[in-house]
């Protein structure tokens, strides 16, 4: 049982109780924070799949100049 089984009325348990830990006031604060948070979390395992992607592709073409030689 995972997250994903959490459901409609699951999430909305959540928010009412985040709501009443928090406060109308605080609650966009942190919503905004953790936006924040994922959209630099996802940015940063772009660059490294990008990173790792260039290094495989480095090492094809190291291994193809070799096998030509």
């Amino acid at each position: 049982m995972g997250i994903g089984s959490i459901g409609f009325p699951g999430l909305i348990l959540i928010l009412v109780i985040a709501l009443v830990i928090f406060g109308p006031k605080k609650l966009p604060e942190i919503g905004k924070a953790a936006g924040n948070t994922l959209r630099e979390f996802k940015k940063s395992t772009q660059d490294l799949t990008n990173d790792v992607s260039d290094e495989v592709k480095e090492a094809k073409d190291v291994v193809k100049n070799d096998q030509n030689k």
